[in-house]
């Protein structure tokens, strides 16, 4: 069952990170967050009116309002990286948030064996590598990899929060009611302080009713996604399902190349290798 849900988390994150940033190229990044968010609020709100998980409140769901109020920065950054793209590179490097969960345990406590500590050096040199190349004359992909690093902190924090949120299936459906809850409104205060200040919205064209799918999608892939991960962890060894669930980045990698037929410099491709096997090395060690 842990391999099973975790694989599903990889798949369903590294398609809601795809959808993500191709709507973030026609759409404000954090319209993209409202709108998607607000769509899995009001699916969640059925779930939890139908299941009866009021019941399951208690103080525990303040990790689950902690987690919606870091999750919109965490997507907003990441979403602005994957419209500056490429894919390829800027998904692998969102995937090192699991060193939020290495840090949670040094501070209880443990101590890096061996691979971790190799899981770092791999990393780092991933993250040189795939933006390297690009950094110099061109500050667009040196922000690009900026943003997703603070994106992958982001979602490493949101993963261990709303891991303390819940311990039942129905305290689960209402924690990430409450997280999503909480995205909107901290993404939607965000969005009216940007209009404010005079960014748009909305693209010139309007939004069009034909992308409420893919954004119904996005957001319903990304909250599917957290649930089957907590599913994952409760039902086997954390760090089985940390690595299945970490695999994401070639789902996404392999949408960009299927549906935009994106193609990476070699140097690109390498160090988006490395820091995927730098995020595996980290989860078991």
């Amino acid at each position: 069952m842990t391999a099973l849900f975790a694989l599903a988390t990889s798949v369903l994150w590294g398609l809601a990170d795809f959808g993500g940033g191709v709507l973030t190229r026609r759409t404000p990044a954090l319209t993209v967050v409202v709108v998607s968010q607000s769509i899995a609020v009001a699916v969640l709100g059925v779930i939890v009116a139908a299941t009866g998980a009021w019941s399951e409140a208690s103080p525990h769901l303040w990790f689950a309002v902690a987690a919606g109020l870091v999750g919109p920065m965490a997507m907003l950054a990441f979403y602005k990286a994957l419209a500056m793209g490429p894919m390829g590179v800027v998904s692998p490097l969102g995937s090192l948030g699991v060193a939020v969960p290495v840090t949670v345990g040094l501070v209880l406590g443990e101590r890096p064996g061996l691979p971790q500590l190799a899981g770092v050096l791999v990393a780092v040199a991933g993250v040189v590598l795939a933006g390297g190349p690009q950094l110099r004359g061109a500050p667009v992909q040196r922000r690009a990899v900026v943003l997703t690093l603070v994106a992958a902190m982001g979602f490493g924090a949101v993963m261990a929060l709303i891991a303390e949120a819940s311990t039942t299936l129905t305290g689960l459906f209402l924690a990430l009611f409450v997280q999503r809850a909480t995205n909107v409104a901290a993404g939607g205060a965000a969005l009216w302080l940007s209009v404010r200040r005079g960014a748009p919205a909305l693209p010139e064209q309007g939004l069009p009713l034909t992308t409420l799918p893919a954004l119904a999608f996005v957001g319903l892939a990304d909250v599917a996604a957290n649930g089957t991960y907590s599913i994952a962890a409760q039902h086997g060894p954390v760090t089985v399902a940390a690595v299945l669930a970490s695999l994401y980045p070639v789902v996404t990698a392999l949408a960009a190349r299927g549906f935009l037929s994106e193609r990476l410099r070699a140097v690109q491709a390498a160090g988006a290798g490395l820091a995927l096997v730098g995020t595996l090395l980290l989860a078991t060690g």
